[in-house]
């Protein structure tokens, strides 16, 4: 499966739309980390509000993700979890901290506008 990756101001935006084999999830990883290299994206969202299982391995990939967008300069905002999925993360004990979440896409693309403000680095907020 490959998911497609829209740029949108200045920021990269794939939405998510079924849970991730090993393979799909290694690949969107490689995808969005190039796209941030050529095209100087400021910032990630994530979309998956599709998704209805994500297991360790996803979850990890998902992490880093965010590290590595963090490592390259840009920010990463993870949006429409499922009610379900994020119980099981937390009885599962995963945790993505490098990324920030957000209930939907129009709340995540606020903050990424937030979270790469450059006027705002005083008084930046830290996710």
């Amino acid at each position: 499966m490959s998911i497609p990756v829209l740029e949108v101001e200045g920021f990269l935006l794939a939405s998510i739309q079924e849970s991730l084999e090993d393979s799909a999830a290694l690949h969107l990883k490689k995808d969005l980390l190039e796209e941030i290299r050529r095209t100087q994206a400021r910032g990630i969202l994530l979309d998956v509000s599709g998704v209805d299982i994500v297991d360790s391995f996803t979850a990890r990939v998902l992490g880093g993700i965010g590290g590595a967008a963090r490592l390259m300069g840009a920010r990463t905002v993870l949006v429409g979890l499922q009610p379900e999925v994020a119980m099981t993360m937390v009885e599962l004990g995963l945790e993505l901290r490098e990324i920030a979440t957000e209930l939907n896409a129009d709340r995540g693309i606020h903050l990424l506008r937030a979270l790469t403000d450059p006027s705002a680095r005083d008084g930046r907020r830290e996710v």
